[in-house]
């Protein structure tokens, strides 16, 4: 083990979990601010826009003179002055995922192996893939509504990593000595972040659309508009459809990682599969991550009913991670 490098991705994890405590609360900011930044500035632009005989229309209590349209242009531009929380918070998250990268090639190079050796190590790993996903998406749509959901995960997970979890780099287990950890537990990883994604807007889904079922039914059933904080999301349709295509990516791959960890086992242990409680959790998740997308495809199953399936799933791969290895004795359970 170099010292040395040890040392330093274990302050390099200390970095990064304090460049994303301050993503966090960027993207907090964002959702509280960033609203009234938008509106002050799409309010000057129509006003601009009338005051100019362009198509937009004045409300008939509205003054859209010149001395209107330049108080407004006024103050979006003292608005503009102030910080944007959103690319901030953007910026210190990107930040914050280069930083995470080098405390997993620090430590991977500090141990001689990959690091993904230990329970440690997975769930640093797990948190950089979820990261790595969230920031994909966002360079794909506008997701950043998710940022400070996902931060909070996040840090709570690297959290636990770090006080409760932590062990000193070392060599593997004879049983880990093999090219399929690279296969294997990678493709588990980008799974796990990717449904850790899937589940952080699921329960944001939940919020919205029980917001949406009490305004409809303080409107006598009629559709109404959605106020107060949770008016800065998309609607829970959107939300839904998000949920799901997450899922949907993240599906195939832990499908490959059960597929690969059954060959592992066979060149590993003589048979690909034993019903070892990691075995059986795995399938447990996949069946009913099955499940969840077979009903939403045949059923039409979506919205409250598909999200509590959803969850199930999510609740049975935490289980499947942090209960067969500390819970019960298996030929899995890696500390």
């Amino acid at each position: 083990m170099d010292t040395h490098l040890a040392n330093l991705s274990n302050q390099l994890m200390l970095g990064t979990v304090l460049l994303y405590v301050v993503a966090m609360v960027g993207y907090a900011a964002d959702l509280a601010f960033g609203e009234r930044r938008r509106t002050v500035a799409a309010t000057a632009q129509a006003k601009i826009l009338v005051g100019a005989g362009g198509p937009e229309k004045a409300d008939a209590g509205s003054v859209a003179g010149p001395d209107a349209a330049g108080s407004d242009v006024a103050e979006a531009d003292e608005d503009r002055r102030q910080v944007d929380w959103g690319r901030f918070a953007v910026l210190i998250n990107v930040i914050g995922w280069g930083v995470h990268l080098g405390e997993l090639v620090t430590r991977g190079m500090a141990a001689q192996r990959l690091p993904w050796g230990n329970m440690y190590e997975f769930v640093s790993a797990i948190c950089f893939a979820a990261v790595t996903a969230y920031l994909i998406l966002l360079a794909r749509q506008n997701v950043r509504f998710l940022g400070a959901f996902l931060m909070v995960a996040v840090v709570i997970g690297l959290g636990i990593a770090t006080i409760w979890l932590y062990g000193d780099p070392g060599p593997l287990r004879p049983a880990l000595h093999s090219y399929w950890i690279g296969i294997h537990v990678t493709a588990a990883i980008i799974a796990t972040g990717t449904f850790a994604l899937a589940a952080v807007t699921t329960l944001l889904y939940l919020a919205v659309a029980r917001r949406e079922a009490q305004v409809t039914a303080v409107a006598g059933g009629k559709t109404g508009e959605v106020t107060g904080f949770l008016s800065r999301f998309p609607s829970a349709d959107r939300l839904d459809r998000l949920s799901n295509r997450i899922t949907m990516f993240g599906f195939p791959i832990w499908t490959f990682a059960i597929i690969a960890g059954a060959i592992w086992a066979d060149s590993a242990w003589g048979r690909y599969w034993g019903w070892d409680p990691k075995e059986t959790w795995s399938f447990i998740t996949w069946v009913v991550y099955a499940g969840y997308l077979h009903a939403r495809a045949t059923a039409g199953w979506k919205g409250h009913k598909a999200a509590v399936i959803a969850l199930i799933a999510f609740a049975c791969l935490l289980f499947n991670f942090f209960g067969i290895n500390y819970l019960v004795s298996g030929m899995h359970s890696y500390k």
